[in-house]
């Protein structure tokens, strides 16, 4: 099966994305669908996975910025039956790599795939980060 990454916001089924982060991210099922619209409708930047074939969206990465210097990765996903063919990595290059942010300080919190976001030069955090937790 071939697949198309694409960074066109309109290209993004908010049908899909809602779908999955609502059933399946367990950093994200307590959002409402209207979190999940503003989310993307509010996003710096937002990266799509599709089938070449059907145009079904398979996967989603969404950025929140201040288009200078900072970066937050947030809500990456590929759908299960698409793993596997390297659409995590095409995700993250598309959005980090090969987008306008490729000299910013990105950050990102997560909990599993820390090898695949290690490719990408994400680390433990510095002496210099603090972070406060959600509340």
């Amino acid at each position: 099966m071939e697949y198309e990454l694409d960074d066109d916001p309109d290209r993004i089924q908010p049908d899909v994305v809602w779908g999955w982060l609502s059933t399946e991210a367990y950093w994200a099922r307590h959002r409402t669908r209207a979190d999940v619209e503003a989310q993307i409708s509010g996003a710096w930047r937002v990266v799509g996975a599709y089938r070449a074939d059907t145009g079904e969206q398979v996967g989603f990465a969404r950025a929140v910025s201040d288009g200078v210097g900072f970066a937050y990765l947030a809500d990456v996903f590929v759908i299960d039956g698409h793993r596997g063919n390297a659409l995590g990595k095409g995700l993250l290059a598309r959005m980090i790599d090969d987008g306008p942010g490729r000299r910013f300080r990105w950050t990102l919190f997560t909990g599993d795939a820390h090898e695949l976001y290690e490719q990408f030069g994400f680390g433990a955090p510095d002496a210099t980060a603090m972070v406060r937790p959600a509340r």
